[in-house]
């Protein structure tokens, strides 16, 4: 806001943020120094990619000081689709502000005419996109070359995902932290190892829920901070297998659960058992291995098998993840 121009009282911003990037943030910033109150519409129709109710998550993290509102009117995007285009603009936004606002915050052509309509002055705030250079669309298209202007909480939604997964003693762990050091990224442990070593007793059918949701906490957090790409050792996947395997069945909560990666890397068995007090498969490696094989196959999600020596094992997978991204843009 120019300084000059006295502080109003309410403010609105409109928009169908999909997804929320640094530009709203900027338009955001802008809106929240020149007015005491502002109200942020979230507008959204059924047949967008991105639902509108998540937009409305987003933005609610995003700008906790506003009023975050989500209009799910099926209105339409352009004036020359109807000719009262106006008027059924106006009404909806009429419907969440009865009166005002006094200000209404754009960064589109659009904003002087809104702004009559309502009653209100409007302000301008980088039409041209040179303070912050990135659109939607632009995101929607290449989210991972655009990866700098997608906010903390909105990258989960973008990010790709690598799972390492497979039988115990194949070098899950130590290829997932290397392969993340490696692409400038973050990567995920294994929840049931932890839980494991806290509850000091064997595991029962009645641990697998939990398991199954400490380790999605813990990918849905890794995720805010992954640089494109989220690398995990191992998934729900591995808790279906293991739940299968010593108790006969899966909590169907826990198949809900599972979020397909993009791509699976499988190290096989060719390397030396070490043993570790969690481990008790030792005498059944190739069952276990065929298991997880057919899971990974049953799961439709591609896959790499990795073998060879440790540096071997590193090549291979590094190269599979980097095709992913490049493929990815």
């Amino acid at each position: 806001m120019d300084p000059l121009v006295p502080r109003a009282r309410t403010g609105l911003i409109l928009g169908k943020f999909m997804p929320p990037h640094r530009g709203h943030l900027h338009l955001v910033d802008a809106a929240l120094r020149g007015v005491d109150e502002l109200t942020i519409l979230v507008c959204s129709l059924r047949r967008e990619p991105i639902a509108g109710a998540l937009r409305v998550e987003w933005m609610r993290e995003l700008v906790p000081g506003a009023r975050v509102v989500h209009l799910n009117d099926e209105n339409p995007s352009y004036p020359h689709e109807h000719p009262r285009f106006w008027e059924i603009w106006t009404e909806s936004i009429r419907r969440i502000l009865s009166q005002g606002p006094d200000v209404v915050f754009t960064s589109e052509a659009y904003g002087d005419e809104l702004a009559r309509r309502l009653g209100a002055r409007h302000v301008a705030v980088d039409i041209p996109r040179s303070a912050v250079p990135v659109s939607g669309t632009a995101i929607r298209q290449e989210p991972l070359k655009h990866w700098s202007f997608i906010p903390e909480p909105v990258r989960p939604y973008f990010a790709r995902r690598v799972v390492v997964t497979g039988s115990e003693s194949t070098g899950k762990t130590r290829l997932a932290a290397r392969l993340a050091a490696h692409l400038g990224t973050v990567w995920t442990p294994e929840y049931a190892r932890g839980y494991l070593d806290a509850k000091s007793t064997p595991l029962d059918p009645s641990d697998i829920e939990p398991i199954a949701r400490g380790q999605r906490a813990l990918e849905e957090d890794s995720a805010r901070r992954a640089n494109r790409v989220l690398i995990q050792d191992t998934d729900l996947l591995s808790t279906c297998v293991y739940a299968e395997h010593y108790y006969g069945a899966c909590p169907p909560s826990v198949r809900h659960a599972l979020r397909a990666p993009d791509l699976y890397l499988l190290p096989g068995i060719d390397v030396p058992w070490v043993p570790d007090p969690q481990r008790d498969r030792g005498h059944m490696r190739e069952h276990m291995h065929a298991l997880f094989r057919d899971a990974v196959r049953a799961s439709g999600v591609p896959f790499v098998e990795i073998a060879g020596d440790w540096e071997e094992r590193f090549r291979r997978a590094a190269a599979a993840v980097e095709e992913l991204l490049d493929e990815a843009g």
